[in-house]
């Protein structure tokens, strides 16, 4: 590209394409995995219950994405224990952080200056680890575009995709927090970073690896620090990911599926009740029919008791006529 020659980037970028990663950068890289691990809820616990475990744990953060690419590729997932020295790297830096007296190391870490760079320094290999996942793909399947960006995905964010997995060593199971189901920035960056080093190892994109890799570097370094430095969590991407699931994923809400439901099952027994309704109104009206004032039944009850009177009165007077005809 002209523009890396206008601004005297070229030698730039060569300089970073050329740029080992050990043993600073795969150092800062344990240094803020295992800080992380030892920052999950519970991990402390399991440090003290089960130091084994708790290394388990802290080898698939440091190492998850060798591991994940491996089993991709149909390699043996255990091939990160061939390199000793990283291990034991890692190994050191776990002890360190959890075991270390006074808890002086994580202390010191956890400065938000040195943590800052230690950040930055790991979103550097970050860069390292999607190009050699591409190029892992491209030795075995040369136009396996599609595989290339699968396995320089899994290379780079395999920590995060496999973060089920590494909770369970923990004896923890949360399946909400699958990275499919809700993706983190680093899990959605990486994914970019494996889509342009696909492309241009297959030529469908018009620039140069070491220029990709300075301006991918550049792009994941100063959005980290800039989330950090704000303390931000939301994602530089948000805008497009929401644009992008109105147009072509936004179809009908589950709650008008919900909402239809519930209507036909309020309308049907509304219906139902309303005949009953009319039911009894009917046979109220029909016992009322049958239990009018002018039925016979009634009338003659009603005469029985009138008619007593009078057959009580009668008596006396008849006595009084016989009693006036004696004294006579």
């Amino acid at each position: 590209m002209n523009l890396f020659g206008v601004l005297n980037l070229d030698e730039l970028s060569h300089g970073l394409a050329g740029l080992s990663m050990f043993p600073y950068f795969d150092t800062a890289h344990y240094i803020v995995s295992v800080m992380a691990l030892r920052e999950q809820p519970g991990a402390l616990e399991v440090a003290r219950r089960s130091p084994f475990a708790c290394w388990f744990s802290s080898m698939l953060y440091c190492f998850g994405g060798g591991i994940l690419s491996g089993l991709m590729m149909a390699e043996a997932p255990i091939a990160f224990l061939s390199n000793s020295t990283s291990v034991l790297m890692a190994s050191v830096i776990w002890y360190l952080v959890f075991y270390c007296p006074q808890d002086v190391v994580y202390s010191c870490t956890a400065l938000f200056p040195l943590r800052l760079v230690l950040t930055g320094m790991k979103e550097m290999t970050r860069t390292w680890k999607v190009l050699g996942g591409v190029a892992q793909a491209h030795s075995k399947y040369k136009d396996g575009l599609l595989v290339m960006i699968a396995i320089g995905w899994a290379k780079g964010a395999g920590g995060g995709l496999i973060s089920n997995f590494e909770q369970l060593v923990r004896g923890v199971w949360k399946p909400e927090t699958n990275e499919l189901l809700k993706m983190t920035y680093p899990t959605k960056v990486t994914l970019i970073g494996a889509v342009l080093f696909a492309m241009q190892q297959n030529q469908y994109l018009p620039v140069q690896k070491h220029h990709l890799m300075l301006l991918y570097t550049v792009f994941t370094v100063v959005n980290k620090t800039r989330m950090m430095l704000t303390g931000s969590s939301s994602s530089p991407f948000a805008p497009i990911e929401s644009v992008v699931y109105r147009t072509f994923f936004a179809g009908p809400s589950p709650s008008s599926y919900t909402t239809e439901t519930k209507t036909l099952v309020v309308k049907k027994p509304s219906t139902d009740s309303s005949t009953a309704t009319k039911k009894s109104i009917k046979e109220a009206c029909e016992s009322l029919k049958v239990a009018a004032p002018g039925s016979p039944s009634k009338t003659a009850a009603h005469n029985r008791g009138k008619g007593s009177p009078k057959k009580a009165k009668e008596q006396p007077e008849s006595t009084e006529t016989e009693s006036n005809k004696k004294s006579d």
